[in-house]
Order: C-alpha cells, then structure tokens, then sequence
C-alpha cells in the first residue's frame, strides 16, 4: 500500500514525512536532517561512500544520494539563518559536515512523529542547538527580509547589495560567509520554498513556480533535481497534506 506524503512548511523551517524513491546526488541549500521511521536509510557520500543508519544530520552544500529502502523518513530542513541553524553550525557541524545517528536516544516512532510535526528541536537534538552562536550580520539579514517581502521574485544581486549599501562582490563575499552558501544558490532555494508556498495555498505548480521566479516547467524540474535529487511529480505525488504552520 502506497504511504501518503505530508509537508509542513515553517517560516524557516520546512518537513517532510512519507515514502520516496532512490534520489540522483544532489546538494540542498539549507541543512537537513534525514531518518528513517520505520528502518534504516542508505547515504551516498562524496567518494561513492555507502553508509546506513537511522539518521544523519548534512550541512548545506554536501552532496548525497538517499535511498530510503522503502521505509517511511523525515525530512527536516533548516533556513541557513534560522537560530538552531547558526547554533547547529557554530557546535557540531562546525568541524563536520555530516553527523550520523544524532538522535539522542530511541524514540517511539509517534512520539518522534510528534516532536518533528512541532519541528522540536531542542527535545530532538537538545545538546547541537542551545549552544552558543553568533548574530547574522544585519547587513544580510535586511537583504534577506527584502528578498523575503517582496512581490518581485525576479529581485537581482545589484539591487539587494546596493539596498544594503555594498558593492555586489561584497554582498557575495559576506552573504557566503554568513549563510554558508553563495547567494545564487539560496536564491534558487527560495524560489523552491515559495513554489510550495503557493502550491500550499492551492496554486497550481507552474503558475507557483513562475511566481516564484522560475522560467517554465523544465527549470522547475532542473531546480527539484539539483536540490532534492528527484523529479516534482516524484515528490508530490500522493500528498495528502500540505500546509504553512
């Protein structure tokens, strides 16, 4: 019998919970942590490294396969601005771009359920997010409020970098540095995150997908596969509840 798909969508933190297929590599632009509900999860890592476990926790920007065997995973994603983010990346993902098995303890699979549907994380990972951590620079942070307020999702780097009063290669420099990722690829992350937005709100796919910025169905599908390693309709299909918490 087919497991129906559920997303719930944050405002900087986003997850999934069902069945999906084998992915191709992939990178996502915003840390994630993956596990398997019902078994063990299969990662391909940089150097064709296979490793199974019960979770894995991959910084933004590490290239990976899934295979979920089947079995029914978690997916939670993280802004890279998100406070447990910066917490996360100042602690344990600071010197490792990849944690594996970092679920504290055994959990029952509906209580665990509950605690992702809730996206809490200080009872998840209680010791990798109540760690020190450093403020965004306001600079990006403003330039991250606009991009993220704005009707106009076609919003260039010029006018970002020259809205924050700085040269565009410095906008760049900073934006990477205190994002952990290039600006151009958190932008095309964003219109990702706004395509399920709208498809939420009950948009249809193209018409969310050309709202947020994208060109036409084929740049869609290129951006689902670059960052999440499979096809739209692989993703969507059998979703049975989406909806903006």
């Amino acid at each position: 019998m087919t497991e129906h798909k559920r997303i719930w969508l944050g405002e900087d933190r986003a997850l999934f919970l069902g069945e999906l297929p084998a992915t191709q590599v992939h990178a996502h632009a915003a840390p994630v942590l993956l596990i398997g509900l019902s078994g063990t999860i299969t990662l391909t890592l940089p150097g064709n490294e296979r490793i199974h476990c019960h979770s894995a926790l991959l910084d933004a920007g590490v290239e990976h396969a899934l295979d979920s065997q089947g079995e029914l995973i978690a997916s939670l994603y993280l802004e890279p601005d998100a406070p447990e983010t910066r917490a996360l990346k100042a602690g344990i993902l600071k010197d490792h771009p990849v944690l594996l098995d970092p679920l504290l303890s055994a959990t029952r699979h509906k209580s665990l359920e509950t605690r992702l549907q809730t996206f809490d994380l200080a009872n998840l990972l209680p010791r990798s997010v109540q760690g020190q951590t450093t403020q965004l620079d306001e600079r990006i942070a403003r330039s991250l409020n606009i991009m993220r307020s704005s009707q106009d999702a076609r919003l260039t780097r010029q006018s970002l970098a020259g809205a924050v009063h700085l040269s565009e290669s410095r906008f760049n420099h900073l934006f990477r540095a205190e994002m952990g990722i290039s600006f151009r690829r958190y932008r095309s992350w964003s219109r990702l995150r706004s395509t399920f937005y709208s498809v939420a709100q009950n948009q249809s796919l193209t018409s969310a997908a050309l709202d947020a910025g994208l060109h036409d169905s084929a740049h869609l599908s290129r951006l689902f596969r670059d960052m999440i390693g499979l096809a739209p309709s692989q993703v969507l299909k059998n979703v049975t509840r989406m909806e903006i918490v």
